[in-house]
């Protein structure tokens, strides 16, 4: 674990540069979920032995290599990436014992192929540059002519997508991937998390521009995350309660109350944009419930 549950990320260090973490991980699957997006495939903690379960059993030479005992005896390994993937950053059990997070395989690619998109809003990774949409203030209405988010619902999976990064702090969303059997007709897959829930104490708000550029929503979105602002069903207090079934959970909790009370402050900072929004104009709850029963607790909303 190269970072602590409580630890934060310098604030110097740029969103490229950060660490990737195992808890963030198991935390934005679960935030997911709790959004009603379930397009997270399942993630969870547990405790590996490096040893036995990596170092014994691996026919991954590269890896094996890198692995190592520490000074005080504990066994590590850094394995092989561009960032931080050396002795000076290693992956060290205490001294076998590692937490991680175990993700599901997806379909292979021949039975289920799947197509890379790069996001619109995707940043320019570079210390210099500024993206094209961080300079034009109407960008959202190139890409509403730009095809796959000129029909269907592609543009408002985006912004749900954007609303998810902007609870959990990732600026990290260059693509994301879909699967080609479905064409336009289908849903996004949030994958890639590890840098999310790196900063609580302090907001991103450009996560959010394309919401904030765009003035749309998915209506059902929009309901769930009222509902989570009510205080007898805090968002905070039902993620914690999500969190504490995983396995990891035993060992600490897998996120910090800090960072749980971010996600309420950050929830009521998307609400006022689509107020915002509101005020503005008519038409920005897209309406993807017309053939939906209400359910009681939406309805009362």
């Amino acid at each position: 674990m190269k970072q602590s549950r409580d630890a934060e990320t310098d604030l110097n260090l740029y969103y490229f540069s950060d660490f990737e973490r195992h808890n963030a991980e198991i935390a934005a699957f679960h935030l997911d979920r709790v959004l009603g997006y379930n397009r997270i495939p399942p993630v969870v903690g547990r405790l590996i032995n490096v040893t036995s379960e990596i170092r014994e059993i691996t026919t991954d030479r590269k890896l094996s290599r890198t692995f190592f005992k520490s000074p005080v005896g504990n066994v590590c390994f850094h394995g092989q990436c561009e960032y931080y993937c050396s002795t000076e950053h290693p992956v060290c059990g205490q001294p076998h014992t590692l937490e991680v997070s175990l993700a599901a395989f997806l379909p292979d690619l021949d039975l289920a192929p799947r197509r890379s998109w790069r996001s619109p809003w995707r940043r320019s990774y570079s210390r210099t540059k500024l993206a094209q949409w961080e300079k034009e203030p109407d960008y959202c209405d190139t890409v509403k002519q730009t095809p796959p988010y000129d029909q269907g619902t592609r543009l408002v999976d985006v912004i749900d997508m954007a609303i998810l990064d902007f609870l959990m702090s990732n600026m990290d969303r260059h693509h994301y991937e879909t699967f080609e059997t479905f064409g336009n007709e289908t849903f996004l897959l949030h994958l890639d998390n590890g840098r999310a829930f790196g900063r609580h104490s302090v907001d991103e708000p450009s996560i959010l521009t394309p919401l904030k550029q765009c003035c749309r929503i998915r209506r059902s979105t929009l309901l769930r995350l009222r509902l989570l602002s009510h205080p007898s069903f805090r968002l905070s207090d039902v993620l914690r309660e999500s969190l504490s079934q995983d396995p990891l959970s035993a060992v600490a909790p897998l996120l910090s109350e800090a960072h749980l009370s971010a996600l309420d402050r950050r929830l009521h900072t998307v609400l006022r944009a689509v107020r915002q929004c509101q005020d503005k104009h008519t038409d920005v709850v897209y309406n993807d419930m017309e053939d939906m029963g209400q359910t009681q607790d939406w309805a009362m909303l």
